[in-house]
């Protein structure tokens, strides 16, 4: 049945019609009969309503066609909920409020892991900067990356699961009015098809993927396991085991001292391992051999740096907790959090898995999901081996891991630190960045605060939010670190080395992508379609980069001596002409400068429609000034830098 979406804006507005940048006032009310509940949704939403079955209607039809069946749907709702013990929602018209990032702030948030064996979902209620109330958890065994040589590709039944998966979470993450956020981790980073899965779940499931690192999933699992464990003080050892890969970590007060991503996973060792049945009891000699070797130098960094507690997280630990809770005879607890375990009762675990050399055998052990019978032996052994190389003699439970990690993340975001820095966390790690390429602090710090400076004050023209600003922060900060390896095409350097750095935490892939090309594009060619990286973004994504490179290649211009000059800016709006006004120290005449500017001020001119010129305050008297003006003009200059 399709549901009936209401125009309350100006005009009539066609569901094939989509904008990225909603004017003020313009808004979809959708009126959802079945789900009993009412939202006001951007512009943004309405190719999800369009492929929900929605049909327009005029608010004034709406209203009538209200009067005379909304008793009736009204009863059949009740019906239908109390059959099937939901929950009613409430009937309320609920209106975003777009902060000043531009992102619509909401009381719901829903988080999905998009794991190698299972996808989850959590819908919370936002209490404030760091609280939230669960409203409901959602797991579903999809093993996406099953049945894929070492997890190159994702086949396509394999796809359909996760999608049919997607859309039913999105369905409950509906039903509270949640924003959604959706992470991938290792099945669909390491696969080589990953954007055609990508670009299906944008459009079959209404949702957009974040693609994270192992680096990153190692630190939005601690902040999850922060938020359970009284831990916070103490230094840490975690362990994430997943079905593609297993994350470790060492953090103490919420900083990360060291992480690492192996690909050790449940599901990968047993397409490895274990395939044949029954189990070979050399297989799982070898398995363990494999683990050892890949798990050492791990092992090295954990042993030197040393730890207080370990803490595990992740349905394979959580199902050998529940495995090592049965053979105490105790009785099944309701949350696993906080539940200690010890080296000598993982082992009896172990010995019960091997000695169940079938998944048969495995799936009647009490205590194990069977679910997870099939892989829990390759999860096993990666755990056993940590504790053995890494010296652990207990671990402790999280029922917290990655998704309460993402809604942590996504609400210190929105809503916690400094709207014009870079979070704590990301800013600690672009100066990590930059620190061990030898940057050139000064002229770096001098060529963000002017593309800052210009980005503020052009706020009206490039429509751009401030989790914008914070990405031409961090590629002012970086845009040089290219010449670590070479000054020849240091720019080309610098994309590579961004894009491939594991420092930038709390950036995910999409975001370094972002700041990379940025960084790129700060001198020598435009952004063009022929460059391939360039052409893969989308092009929302590429008009960010082309207004950002603008700002940035004014900026570095602006320091073309390195002597920092110009103390400050200001721009002025003059019909169709921009007039950047620089502000220089007495007797200062930044003839350089401006002439580098007006060489690379054709991409700023081209995306904000304007003309731009520069002219100088502050110097000691008008005959520098035209002295200035003049060699702005100067021929014989190569702009190499």
């Amino acid at each position: 049945m399709a549901l009936p979406a209401v125009w309350a804006g100006k005009g009539w507005l066609s569901p094939l019609q989509r904008t990225e940048s909603p004017r003020s006032g313009e808004e979809l009310e959708s009126v959802l009969m079945l789900s009993g509940s009412c939202s006001a949704v951007t512009l943004r939403q309405i190719q999800h309503l369009r492929e929900s079955g929605c049909v327009l209607i005029p608010l004034d039809v709406y209203r009538l066609l209200a009067r005379l069946i909304a008793p009736l749907c009204a009863c059949i709702i009740f019906a239908l909920c109390a059959r099937r013990s939901l929950a009613l929602p409430d009937i309320c018209e609920r209106h975003f409020q777009t902060s000043t990032q531009g992102h619509p702030m909401t009381e719901a948030l829903a988080a999905i892991d998009i794991g190698t064996n299972s996808f989850h979902l959590v819908v919370v209620k936002l209490k404030d900067s760091d609280r939230f109330e669960i409203l409901a958890q959602e797991k579903e065994v999809v093993r996406l990356g099953s049945g894929s040589k070492d997890m190159k590709y994702l086949k396509d039944d394999a796809m359909d699961r996760g999608i049919e998966s997607l859309k039913r979470f999105r369905q409950i993450a509906e039903i509270s009015q949640a924003d959604i956020r959706a992470v991938a981790t290792s099945a669909v980073r390491e696969a080589v098809n990953k954007d055609d899965f990508l670009k299906r779940v944008k459009q079959e499931a209404g949702i957009e993927v974040e693609v994270i690192s192992g680096f990153e999933e190692a630190r939005l699992i601690y902040l999850g396991v922060l938020q359970t464990l009284p831990i916070f003080d103490k230094k840490v050892l975690l362990v994430d085991i997943g079905g593609g890969s297993t994350e470790f970590l060492i953090g103490q007060a919420g900083a990360i001292i060291d992480a690492n991503s192996l690909k050790l996973g449940a599901i990968r060792l047993t397409d490895r391992f274990f395939k044949d049945e029954p189990v070979d009891p050399r297989s799982v000699n070898k398995c363990r051999e494999h683990v050892k070797a890949y798990i050492n130098p791990m092992a090295r960094r954990v042993r030197l740096h040393g730890f207080e507690t370990a803490v595990g997280s992740s349905g394979t630990i959580l199902s050998l907790a529940q495995m090592v809770q049965i053979l105490r005879k105790q009785e099944p607890t309701r949350s696993l959090s906080n539940f200690v375990f010890s080296r000598f009762e993982l082992a009896e675990v172990i010995k019960m898995l091997v000695k169940a050399d079938t998944v048969k055998k495995r799936q009647k052990i009490e205590g194990l999901d069977p679910k997870r019978a099939d892989i829990i032996l390759g999860g096993a052994i990666v755990l056993e081996q940590a504790f053995e190389e890494m010296k652990v003699e207990q671990m402790t439970v999280s029922g917290f891991a990655l998704r309460e990690g993402v809604i942590l993340d996504a609400l210190q975001k929105s809503r916690g630190g400094s709207l014009h820095q870079l979070t704590d966390i990301r800013y600690k790690g672009v100066l990590h960045l930059a620190e061990s390429c030898h940057y050139e602090k000064e002229h770096s710090d001098q060529v963000t605060k002017l593309a800052l400076q210009l980005y503020d004050q052009l706020g009206g023209l490039h429509k751009l939010d401030d989790i914008n600003r914070e990405y031409l922060q961090a590629a002012g900060i970086l845009h040089n670190v290219g010449f670590f390896i070479s000054h020849a095409q240091h720019h080309r350097h610098s994309y590579y080395i961004i894009r491939n750095s594991e420092y930038l935490t709390g950036f995910n892939s999409r975001e370094v992508e972002i700041i990379a090309q940025v960084a790129r594009y700060h001198r020598k060619s435009d952004p063009k379609l022929k460059h391939e990286e360039f052409a893969r973004l989308s092009l929302k994504d590429q008009m960010i980069v082309r207004k950002l490179a603008g700002i940035l290649r004014i900026a570095d211009a602006l320091n073309r001596t390195h002597a920092s000059i110009i103390s400050s800016l200001r721009c002025e709006l003059d019909g169709s002409v921009l007039q950047v006004h620089l502000e220089t120290a007495q007797g200062a005449v930044p003839s350089l400068e401006i002439y580098t500017a007006d060489v690379r001020k054709g991409l700023l001119e081209e995306v904000l429609g304007v003309k731009v010129e520069f002219r100088v305050d502050n110097l000691l008297d008008e005959s520098n000034a035209a002295a200035a003006r003049q060699n702005t003009g100067a021929p014989g200059i190569e702009i190499s830098h």
